[in-house]
């Protein structure tokens, strides 16, 4: 049976689902409902009551509520590194959107779609065994895994099944991933635990060690957005960051640069252009040359940083495109996936991410 062989034995619930694309992501999770489009995009956070485990929140709702929690309630990010670090939550938060996908009708809480998600490209098998775990006891009955720079590719309309090589650089949450691209398989690939939280991380730092002040995941991720960058911006920008400074205990704001937030985030975006030649270098000859003329295609939330583009081409020589939608490329792809049966069936050489119940 091929990579998206879906069973003929289905029950009568099962009929009544729709099918389903995630792109389970360490910051957000999107996903995709088969003739509708993406239905829900937000953030991958559960908070529950710590002494009865009870669910609280999930979604948009629960980050909201990061850093801000009383001692009796915790906000979880069940996703690390682009892979589950909490089971339990992991299924509670797939089970919460799976529901949602499919309407909020009476029998909505007992079908059970046929879902295809999309993972790290060098996931390991333990890890590939938690997702699918965490997504069947979330009321799946068949689960299919895609690399996620594939479903990239495929989302952004690369022609990945011809002799071409095409390269894709997915910056996400928790990871980047790059892959290159041919015939419908990956040709060679890496994979670097550094992306936009490493970037929100950093800044965090960066204003505890120039400016003692003390600031929330919230905030480092607003100075990201709106004055960080890869590459020296050609007008100066300010911003007023608020925190706690960490001598009086006393809430403060101070008012920072780009310039200084450009240095901070060197180190992350080093490691993701360094990441990147790495992969460039074991690029068969041929497949470089086709990069040469197609250029380099940059995915995920991460690669929205200002100036990431300009940094690359000058650190490679090569075009580099961002599309339209970064934030949105893979969970198109695996939506793309559930609809064209022609791309499954070209796509079948990819079954080693494929494992049904």
């Amino acid at each position: 049976m091929s990579f998206f062989g879906w069973r003929t034995n289905m029950n009568m619930l099962g009929w009544m689902s729709n099918d389903l694309a995630i792109d389970l992501g360490t910051a957000t999770t999107l996903v995709h409902v088969s003739g509708e489009g993406v239905v829900i995009n937000e953030p991958s956070v559960v908070a529950v009551e710590k002494k009865t485990q009870k669910t609280m929140a999930i979604g948009l709702e629960a980050k909201r509520m990061l850093g801000r929690t009383p001692g009796t309630i915790e906000a979880i990010r069940p996703m690390k590194d682009g892979v589950i670090s909490d089971f339990d939550i992991a299924e509670l938060m797939l089970r919460h959107f799976i529901r949602k996908a499919n309407g909020s009708g009476f029998l909505s809480s007992f079908v059970h779609p046929r879902v295809v998600i999309g993972v790290p490209s060098r996931i390991t098998q333990v890890d590939q065994r938690a997702v699918i775990d965490s997504a069947e006891s979330a009321g799946a009955r068949e689960v299919h895994l895609i690399p996620e720079p594939v479903a990239a590719a495929i989302g952004v309309g690369l022609p990945i099944t011809e002799p071409c090589g095409n390269m894709v650089v997915d910056i996400g949450g928790g990871t980047t991933d790059i892959a290159v691209i041919s015939l419908s398989g990956i040709v060679n690939s890496e994979s670097v635990n550094v992306a936009g939280d490493r970037m929100d991380e950093v800044i965090t730092n960066h204003m505890r060690r120039k400016h003692g002040l003390l600031i929330g995941d919230h905030m480092a991720e607003r100075v990201k957005k709106e004055i960080g960058s890869a590459y020296p911006l050609g007008e100066k920008k300010t911003m007023m960051v608020r925190g706690r400074n960490l001598v009086s205990g006393i809430p403060q704001t101070v008012v920072v640069d780009d310039g200084e937030i450009y240095e901070a985030l060197s180190e992350p975006i080093g490691i993701i252009i360094d990441t990147v030649k790495q992969s460039l270098e074991r690029t068969l000859p041929e497949l470089a040359g086709d990069i040469i003329d197609r250029g380099i295609v940059l995915a995920g939330g991460g690669s929205m940083v200002a100036g990431l583009d300009t940094r690359l081409k000058e650190e490679t020589g090569l075009p580099i495109i961002i599309v339209d939608d970064p934030l949105t490329a893979v969970v198109h792809g695996l939506g793309r996936l559930l609809e064209e049966s022609d791309l499954r069936s070209q796509i079948a050489n990819l079954s080693e991410f494929a494992v049904r119940r």
